[in-house]
C-alpha cells in the first residue's frame, strides 16, 4: 500500500480541478451530478468551490446500469437516486472519484440520458489511472497516475471513511 495524496493536497486538487472547471465551461445553466458514493461527495466538495453557489447538486445511483450487475450477487448494494431537477438543455458535470476501464461512466451516461437530454456532459475525476476497456476520456482531472493492472486505486474521504487520502494497493 503506498499512500499518493494526502488530505491536504486533496484538498488543493479540487480546487484546482474547480479553477479548471470555471475557466472552461459557462456558468449557465450548469448542473452538478455526482455518482454514488466517492463521486457524489467530491460533487459537493466541487460545488463548494465554486464561485456561483446557486448550481444545483444531485447523486446518482447507476447499480442498475452497470453491464455486470447479473455477476454482482444475489443482494446487489442499491441505493436512491436524488437528482431533483430537469437535466434537459442543462450542461451536465459528471464527477466520480476514479476513472479506470470507463464502464461506470457509461452506465452513469445511460442513467442520464434516462431522466432527459442535457446540453452537455463533461466528466470531472480526482483520478485518471488509465487501462480503458470504452472510448471514455475526461474532460477535468484532478491528477493521472500510471498503475497496474493488478493495483487498485482507493479513494479515501473523510465523510465516509474518516480520513482524506488517495492510496494505490495491490489486489489479492
Amino acid at each position: 500500500m503506498k499512500k499518493i495524496i494526502s488530505g491536504r493536497e486533496m484538498d488543493s486538487l479540487v480546487k484546482e480541478l474547480t479553477t479548471c472547471i470555471e475557466k472552461n465551461i459557462g456558468r449557465k445553466d450548469v448542473v452538478i451530478v455526482g455518482i454514488k458514493r466517492r463521486g457524489a461527495v467530491l460533487a459537493d466538495r466541487v460545488k463548494k468551490c465554486l464561485a456561483k453557489k446557486d448550481i444545483p447538486v444531485g447523486y446518482l445511483d447507476i447499480a442498475f446500469y452497470r453491464d455486470d450487475f447479473s455477476t454482482v450477487g444475489a443482494h446487489p448494494v442499491v441505493s436512491e437516486t436524488d437528482v431533483l431537477f430537469n437535466i434537459d438543455g442543462k450542461n451536465v458535470l459528471l464527477v466520480d472519484d476514479v476513472l479506470f476501464t470507463g464502464r461506470t461512466v457509461r452506465a452513469a451516461l445511460d442513467a442520464i440520458t434516462d431522466m432527459g437530454r442535457p446540453a452537455s456532459v463533461k466528466l470531472v475525476v480526482l483520478i485518471d489511472r488509465g487501462h480503458r476497456e470504452l472510448p471514455i476520456s475526461a474532460d477535468f482531472i484532478g491528477m493521472s497516475l500510471k498503475t497496474k493492472k493488478t493495483e487498485m486505486v482507493e479513494v479515501r474521504l473523510k465523510e465516509i471513511d474518516g480520513a482524506d487520502e488517495v492510496l494505490v494497493v495491490n489486489k489479492k
